[in-house]
């Protein structure tokens, strides 16, 4: 039950939005001992007040990314507090640091982060995850539309 209140950030994005939990992109990978959850979309999915509440902005060319740690050698897989930090990299190959913000809601935990972009743009991610000695880097990509 506790690894549904972690997504709970995406479903009630989604949710909100109109859409059912199941239509949400959603993607997760296994680094080391971690689960990591992450997600990137339009900021336009986001509703007014929902984007207030998180401190986020809404706009066709801004995409938020937001994700999640959990211990995966646990039984529960418990949300993990870390330091997350990184760039994205348009098809120019021109780089943007991400600050993200650190969110705890109950047992959830998920860092926040919004970024820049050009219609029909593909932007590389490149997410460093700390906790004490244990570092990993979650790349990815993801293509964005204006709505």
């Amino acid at each position: 039950m506790k690894n549904l209140m972690l997504l709970g950030f995406i479903v009630l994005t989604f949710a909100t939005a109109g859409f059912a939990p199941s239509s949400y992109a959603e993607q997760s990978k296994r680094l080391g001992s971690w689960e990591v959850h992450y997600n990137a979309f339009n900021s336009t999915l986001l509703r007014a007040e929902m984007a207030s509440q998180y401190g986020l902005s809404r706009s066709e060319t801004l995409a938020t990314l937001n994700i999640s740690v959990l211990d995966a050698t646990l039984p529960n897989k418990p949300a993990q507090r870390v330091e997350v930090s990184g760039y994205v990299m348009n098809p120019l190959s021109q780089q943007t640091r991400l600050d993200f913000k650190e969110v705890v809601e109950g047992d959830a935990v998920y860092y926040l982060t919004q970024t820049r972009f050009t219609n029909l743009e593909t932007l590389r991610f490149f997410i460093t995850i700390k906790q004490g000695n244990e570092s990993h880097e979650l790349r990815f990509h993801k293509e964005f539309w204006a709505n």
